[in-house]
């Protein structure tokens, strides 16, 4: 995971190889998701409240974020139940527990929302890296 970025009540962090570059946190939040800058996460320019709940909406759950005093896997629980997601023009997401068989047999077990790759450009297959942006996938 990336640098921790905190308001001094709750740290959100970034983690870059989970990122698909949907940017919900830019459009949602501009004053503190600047990724033109560096650091690019201001958190100090919203309330709690704002960033925790933008963070929710990361569709990837690149973003996270931990409130001080918690520890980082109680907020990371998924609720058990397994969804899928078809985005548009973008990555299949599933939301739950799964464990992810790849095609050397190893296994890695994901929680939360992973991202997989439907438009075949991805340099981190099975996993979506945000190539579908830029080679203007549709479907």
């Amino acid at each position: 995971m990336s640098n921790e970025h905190t308001n001094g009540e709750v740290s959100v962090y970034w983690d870059k190889a989970k990122c698909i570059h949907a940017a919900e946190c830019v459009k949602g939040l501009p004053k503190v998701f600047r990724p033109n800058e560096r650091p690019w996460i201001h958190a100090k320019e919203a309330s709690t409240q704002e960033l925790i709940d933008q963070v929710n909406k990361c569709p990837s759950a690149a973003l996270s974020y931990k409130l001080a005093n918690e520890k980082m896997e109680d907020q990371n629980q998924s609720s058990g139940k397994t969804k899928v997601d078809v985005m548009p023009n973008g990555p299949v997401l599933v939301h739950g527990d799964i464990t992810v068989k790849n095609s050397d047999s190893t296994e890695e077990t994901k929680s939360k929302v992973t991202a997989f790759c439907r438009c075949g450009a991805s340099a981190n297959k099975p996993y979506c890296d945000g190539q579908h942006g830029k080679i203007g996938f549709q479907g």
